[in-house]
C-alpha cells in the first residue's frame, strides 16, 4: 500500500511514521513536511539514509506538489498543521494557510484520485472548554467552540474534510486527540519544556496557577488508534482519541521533577494566556467500543519514558529552546 503522511516530520508525525515504517513494512511510505521549526528531518534520519522512506520537502497548501503525491497514493494521513496556541494568538495567518488552505489543496487533490482512505487528524480544541470539576467529556456529537485562532482553523477544516464527504462521497474519516505527549516534542510544548527546562537547571514557567487540566495521551497510543481507524473505521464517522487520563498541568509538573529529582521550588506562576481553556475531557468509548482500541501505556509510564528519551537526546533538543 502506499502511504502519504504530511506533517510526518513532526511530533506526532514522527512518531506515526516509526510506527507505520515498523508495523506495516511492505508499505510504501511518503513524507512531505515543509520543515518549519517545528519539523524536522533528523528525526527521520535513519529512515531517510535506509530508503525506508521518501521525504519531500514542502507546503500542503502547494497543488503542483501535492496532486501528484496525492494521485500516487492509496491512503493520506493528513497530520500536517500550526498546532501552537501561543503563536496562533501572536499571529494567525500562517494557521489558516496551513490549517485551512492546506488541507483544502489536499481534499482537491484527493477527490481527483482513487484513494482508500484519506484521514484527517483533527484535536479536541475544537470544542472548546469543560468547566473545571465537571464530569462531561467531549464525544463525537459534541458541539464546535474553538477559543483560540489555532482551533478555528482546526474547525474549519474538519468542516472542509466533511464537506468532501457529504459533495464528492471522498472516503473519509477524522479523529480528535486530546494531549498528545513523547519523544520527539518541541520543548515549546508543556511536557517538553519541563523536562528540558529542568534538565538544564532553569525555572519552570506555568501559566495561572496550574490548574487547567488536559487528557494526556502517550503519542504511540495515538498511533495505534491512527493505524486502526484507517483500517476499520467507517467512512464519514468521527473517532475521538483518549486515555481517559486528565490531569492539572500542576500534577503533571510534580510528576516530571519527581521524575528527574528537581525540587518542586523551581516553580514559577506567570499571567495567564488569553483563552486558555479550562478543562478537556475525552470519551472515546466509540473507538473502544467499535474498533477494539485501548490505550496500553499509563501516564507514569509514559512519562518516565519520555523523560527518559530526553535525558539521552541532549543533541536533539537543546538548540530548539529559546530562553
Amino acid at each position: 500500500m502506499r502511504v502519504l503522511i504530511t506533517g510526518g516530520a513532526g511530533f506526532i508525525g514522527t512518531n506515526l511514521t516509526r510506527y507505520w515504517a515498523v508495523q506495516h513494512p511492505s508499505d510504501d511510505l511518503v513524507v512531505l513536511d515543509k520543515l518549519t521549526y517545528a519539523g524536522r528531518s533528523d528525526s527521520l534520519r535513519d529512515l531517510i539514509d535506509s530508503h525506508r522512506i521518501r521525504l519531500i520537502v514542502g507546503d500542503v497548501a502547494d497543488p503542483n506538489l501535492v496532486e501528484p503525491l496525492v494521485r500516487q497514493s492509496d491512503v493520506v494521513l493528513h497530520l500536517a498543521a500550526e498546532s501552537a496556541v501561543d503563536r496562533s494568538i501572536e499571529g494567525s495567518r500562517p494557521f489558516v494557510m496551513t490549517n485551512v488552505l492546506g488541507t483544502q489543496t489536499l481534499l482537491d487533490a484527493a477527490r481527483k484520485a482513487d484513494l482508500r482512505r484519506f484521514h484527517h487528524v483533527s484535536t479536541d480544541e475544537v470544542f472548546g472548554s469543560l468547566g473545571l470539576g465537571g464530569t462531561d467529556r467531549f464525544s463525537p456529537t459534541s458541539p464546535y467552540s474553538p477559543r483560540n485562532p489555532y482551533a478555528a482553523t482546526k474547525a474549519g477544516s474538519d468542516h472542509l474534510v466533511y464537506s468532501y464527504f457529504h459533495t464528492y462521497g471522498l472516503k473519509v474519516t477524522v479523529s480528535y486527540c486530546g494531549n498528545n505527549y513523547g519523544p520527539y516534542q518541541h520543548p515549546e510544548k508543556l511536557i517538553p519544556r519541563v523536562i528540558t527546562y529542568a534538565l538544564s537547571g532553569k525555572r519552570i514557567p506555568v501559566y495561572g496557577q496550574g490548574r487547567n487540566v488536559r487528557d494526556w495521551i502517550f503519542v504511540r497510543d495515538h498511533c495505534t488508534a491512527l493505524d486502526r481507524i484507517v483500517a476499520s473505521g467507517r467512512p464519514g464517522e468521527r473517532y475521538m482519541v483518549g486515555a481517559d487520563s486528565p490531569f492539572e498541568n500542576l500534577e503533571i509538573i510534580r510528576m516530571i521533577l519527581k521524575l528527574l529529582g528537581a525540587p518542586e521550588d523551581s516553580i514559577d506562576f506567570a499571567p495567564d494566556r488569553p483563552g486558555h481553556d479550562a478543562r478537556y475531557a475525552i470519551d472515546a468509548s466509540k473507538l473502544r467500543s467499535e474498533l477494539g482500541w485501548s490505550p496500553q501505556v499509563d501516564i507514569r509510564r509514559g512519562l518516565r519514558e519520555t523523560v527518559e528519551w530526553y535525558q539521552a537526546n541532549r543533541g536533539w533538543w537543546e538548540s530548539l529552546q529559546t530562553s
